[in-house]
């Protein structure tokens, strides 16, 4: 069998459209914190979508995927 990337000068293979893009299973960086606010400052997900992760649909976690990669999460203390 042939690999698919060779054909087009190594560009990796397409996602189909209107698949969802490979995550990991979570955001989670294990740095919780919501002191201050209901957000993690770790993994920039509210109180209620941690709670809420493993029953979220995948379209609900990649909603919640771009909203907190926007806005710079998952982060590690440094």
């Amino acid at each position: 069998m042939s690999d698919p990337r060779a054909e087009d000068g190594g560009a990796p293979p397409q996602r189909p459209v209107g698949a969802l893009p490979q995550r990991p299973d979570t955001p989670c960086v294990a740095v919780c914190s919501t002191t201050f606010d209901e957000i993690c400052r770790g993994c920039g997900r509210s109180v209620a979508e941690v709670a809420h992760w493993v029953s979220m649909s995948a379209e609900e976690k990649e909603r919640v995927w771009v909203r907190i990669l926007a806005q710079g999460y998952p982060r590690r203390n440094t």
